[in-house]
């Protein structure tokens, strides 16, 4: 096995370093913009503003830097950090510099600071993340961990662990009494009784313990005692089942800790009103420009079968209500449309329609119900009501996609889980994606989904058909 690496211990150091130089740096292309622009002064480019700005940054360096150590951070949430991280630095900055007296520093040179100063930090932060997930991939700054259990959800963690080296995790132990996990890890080294010794003579920087608590309160107990007793970083992984996926906080009632379920963000009528309104404002201009994209679409739909322009079927949406859903037509007229599912070369789909179904395109007609609030840019896809009618008795928490309004695009189709679902496993992994978009999302997930959307219908992928 590789080493750790002589400098990853050094990782958020480096990295923290980088970003206070980021903020001198855009501090000084500000002054450049100003003074091209006749808009410096003495009191924002001042020597005491300069120094408040750098105490401002190591203030929320101290705070937010564990950015550069988290080993599991998407990269939607690494940007809210960093929206996080300037919006306290201009809270700070602002305050002492109004403490040091009286200012005449223009709104337009504060403004166009703390915009490039996000875009610069942002960006920077989530480069840093490929840098450390490649240098990790390279076999560096990795910790070592052992497993303990292989139930359903010890073997889910090890199987998150390997599916992406880029964790730095490297699995050196696996441990269960039941003689039958030795097929599921190739690391298997044997049951409870042989994990203090396992410790002992290997290097061990954490332990994951998915032992049930309340079936076995002696061997987790056990457990926490080898990792105090030999300097290992203790984990206990809550068994919560294979299906649960929502984000708990710990909390505590006096001395007894208990776990809070987060609600789901969009109960928050701020983040309803922010989607709201970015759908309102993409839409309309959508809308706006749709003449100049429906025209030689409608001319391509009429030329390629006898028919109308659009396709109007009944869907399920928020609640479980339906409404009807906006297509252009892709398929010649038939008597199927609203309860057989598009497949793979299927007769149906005209030349013209493949093509618009390949690139997506015969979905913008939705953006008009993004617009009357019957659908979401982004959210759980809306399927035929007569799907909704047979997965809901055949899948676990079906209906909890409907919680959220239904999008153009979602994250389940990001992650390659569109197009026909011959099995009923292809379903389930697609609604599992929608629940986890539904309690998890953020504006800047919402960006990412959109990214990935263009940058898919770009390349083409497999399942659009």
């Amino acid at each position: 096995m590789k080493s750790k690496g002589r400098y990853g211990q050094f990782v958020r150091w480096i990295f923290s370093i980088i970003d206070l130089l980021i903020a001198n740096l855009v501090y000084f292309i500000t002054m450049k913009w100003n003074i091209s622009n006749e808009l410096a002064n003495d009191s924002m480019f001042s020597r005491p503003s300069w120094l408040v700005l750098n105490v401002a940054t190591l203030v929320c360096i101290y705070f937010y830097s564990e950015v550069h150590e988290r080993r599991v951070f998407y990269a939607d949430r690494v940007v809210g950090h960093a929206l996080k991280f300037i919006l306290t630095h201009a809270g700070i900055f602002v305050t002492l510099t109004s403490l040091m007296g009286p200012t005449d520093a223009p709104w337009q040179s504060v403004l166009f600071f703390y915009l490039i100063f996000f875009i610069a930090l942002a960006t920077w932060w989530v480069i840093s993340r490929q840098f450390v997930k490649l240098y990790r991939n390279r076999g560096f700054n990795f910790k070592r961990v052992i497993v303990i259990g292989g139930g359903t959800v010890g073997v889910r963690l090890i199987d998150e662990m390997l599916g992406d080296q880029g964790y730095g995790y490297h699995i050196v132990g696996f441990f269960d009494n039941n003689p039958r996990a030795k097929s599921a890890s190739a690391v298997y080294q044997g049951t409870l009784d042989d994990v203090e010794q396992f410790v002992k003579t290997h290097q061990v920087d954490e332990m994951f313990c998915a032992v049930p608590d309340v079936e076995d309160n002696h061997n987790v107990s056990r457990m926490i005692r080898i990792a105090d007793n030999n300097a290992v970083d203790f984990y206990y992984v809550p068994q919560f089942g294979r299906t649960v996926t929502r984000q708990f906080e710990l909390q505590s009632v006096g001395d007894v800790p208990i776990l809070a379920v987060h609600p789901y963000p969009l109960k928050n009528p701020l983040n309803r009103l922010v989607k709201r309104a970015f759908d309102l404002l993409v839409s309309t201009l959508t809308l706006l420009l749709s003449p100049l994209i429906i025209i030689p679409i409608a001319i391509g739909i009429k030329l390629s079968s006898p028919g109308p322009i659009f396709f109007v079927q009944k869907r399920t949406g928020y609640r479980g209500q339906a409404f009807n859903c906006y297509k252009f037509r892709t398929m010649r007229v038939n008597a199927d449309s609203d309860t057989l599912q598009a497949t793979k070369g299927d007769p149906r789909v005209t030349k013209f329609g493949n093509f618009l179904r390949r690139t997506s395109i015969d979905e913008l007609p939705q953006f008009f119900n993004v617009w009357r609030g019957e659908m979401s840019i982004v959210g759980p896809r809306p399927h035929m009501v007569a799907q909704t009618e047979m997965y809901s008795e055949l899948i676990d928490k079906y209906m909890l996609r409907h919680t959220i309004k239904p999008g153009i695009t979602g994250w389940a189709q990001v992650r390659g889980f569109r197009g026909q679902t011959e099995e009923l496993w292809q379903m389930e992994k697609r609604v599992e994606s929608d629940v986890w978009y539904a309690e998890n999302w953020s504006f800047f997930l919402d960006l990412k989904i959109i990214f990935l959307t263009v940058w898919n219908a770009i390349k083409g992928e497999d399942n659009a058909y």
